[in-house]
């Protein structure tokens, strides 16, 4: 990712059905994720991690609550 991540090419999803709450997406993104009142994942706004850091914790998160969606590519596939 370039150093100017103001127009981020990716968007996150939370499934909070799944979410247990473990707390380590906040380990690996603390400026993306937060718990609420029912120790479920939420998103925070505006979101201050870099797409490795969010990529870590959707990986670290156990149950695969979390989905990264990324768009890279996308734009330059357009004639």
């Amino acid at each position: 990712m370039t150093a100017n991540e103001s127009d981020k090419s990716w968007s996150v999803v939370i499934d909070r059905e799944v979410c247990m709450g473990s707390g380590l997406c906040i380990t690996y993104a603390p400026g993306t994720f937060e718990h609420d009142d029912e120790a479920r994942a939420v998103l925070r706004t505006p979101t201050t991690d870099t797409l490795d850091e969010v990529r870590s914790a959707v990986e670290a998160c156990p149950t695969g609550a979390i989905q990264l969606i990324t768009q890279e590519g996308e734009s330059s596939n357009e004639a």
